[in-house]
């Protein structure tokens, strides 16, 4: 078995996933081994030791295995926000482009409080639409993005671009080339 020192040796590529030409980046292996799960939320909290979080939001579906955790080690609460339909209550939501078509995520309207300190967290920064959705959301309630951390950024997609150009801080543990 390969010796593991650092998050990305953890995570596994899928080719050819979900379509042919990708190069899938498969968190699920780094999650199932206790050691790389643990240094990944450690490395993500790292940054952010001493500062004011109020809350941790993430970004369906990795981002809340990620988000619950971090929670947890920062004695916050946790908010998901999820593709449209999913949540039960009063949301609000916003739209965003995909590279083939649009697409809907939500947040419960009374999640975040104004002037709450927010980390946003998923597993990979791509072309950034999902989580630039995520941000006006929470900015819409009120909430001030501390920052966004990331397990992998693909760069050469321009997420970390778009999210930067929005102001926003970005913090990511491991970056791949292509797809």
């Amino acid at each position: 078995m390969p010796k593991h020192t650092a998050v990305k040796d953890y995570i596994r590529t899928i080719p050819d996933f979900p379509h042919e030409g990708i190069m899938f980046r498969d968190v699920t292996t780094l999650f199932a081994d206790p050691r790389g799960f643990r240094m990944a939320i450690d490395q993500m909290l790292h940054p952010y030791a001493g500062m004011r979080i109020d809350k941790v939001v993430g970004l369906e579906a990795r981002g809340f295995i990620l988000g619950g955790a971090i929670a947890h080690q920062l004695g916050t609460g946790f908010v998901p926000i999820r593709k449209a339909g999913k949540l039960p209550g009063a949301t609000l939501s916003q739209d965003y482009k995909l590279e083939y078509g649009e697409a809907t995520v939500e947040i419960h309207d009374d999640a975040i409080q104004p002037g709450e300190k927010i980390l946003l967290v998923d597993d990979l920064l791509a072309t950034g639409g999902t989580a630039a959705a995520g941000i006006k959301l929470i900015e819409r309630l009120g909430g001030e993005i501390v920052s966004c951390s990331f397990i992998i950024d693909l760069p050469e997609l321009g997420g970390g671009k778009v999210l930067q150009d929005m102001g926003m801080d970005v913090h990511v543990l491991c970056e791949f080339e292509g797809e």
